[in-house]
């Protein structure tokens, strides 16, 4: 099976995992135990939300975690700041990486929005230098646009 028909399938089947469901700690609780069951050669996978100016965590499936990220520092800060998807081949060359866990090498982080505003991100980790390509991008961005479907609130007519 190809990357793309991975992704495809892995998004399909995280659609049927939480359809229906708007609570947004159950929906990223099995979002975060499904990318962990089916992504392989990764050691975290989980969100930091939104508050104020900083991330805090969320559900993840992994070692424990930094509690907080600052806007300002890391490659989750970095992701939110910029508004755009960071990939990290090898995070010990990201200046102002946080390293919660020294045994991740590179770094996978895509910022999610609910409802047009920032809401967090999702955060991937893996032992291997350069584990995330471009097809890994794709394929995971599409987790922020299930996100956002499923927690938005309906526009009212």
């Amino acid at each position: 099976m190809s990357k793309k028909e991975f992704y495809r399938e892995l998004l399909l089947q995280a659609g049927a995992l939480i359809e229906g469901e708007k609570d947004d700690i159950a929906v990223l609780a099995n979002l975060s135990a499904l990318i962990w069951q089916r992504l392989s050669d990764i050691n975290w996978a989980g969100f930091y939300l939104a508050k104020g100016d900083e991330l805090v965590l969320g559900p993840f499936q992994g070692k424990p975690a930094c509690y907080r990220i600052p806007f300002n520092r890391g490659v989750c800060g970095a992701a939110v700041r910029e508004g755009r998807v960071i990939r990290v081949d090898d995070v010990e060359q990201f200046e102002s990486h946080i390293a919660c866990d020294a045994a991740s090498n590179s770094e996978l982080v895509v910022p999610l929005y609910v409802n047009g505003a920032i809401f967090g991100v999702l955060d991937i980790d893996s032992p291997h230098l350069a584990r995330f390509d471009l097809e890994d991008e794709e394929g995971l961005s599409g987790f922020a646009e299930l996100i956002d479907r499923a927690l938005s609130e309906p526009v009212p007519q």
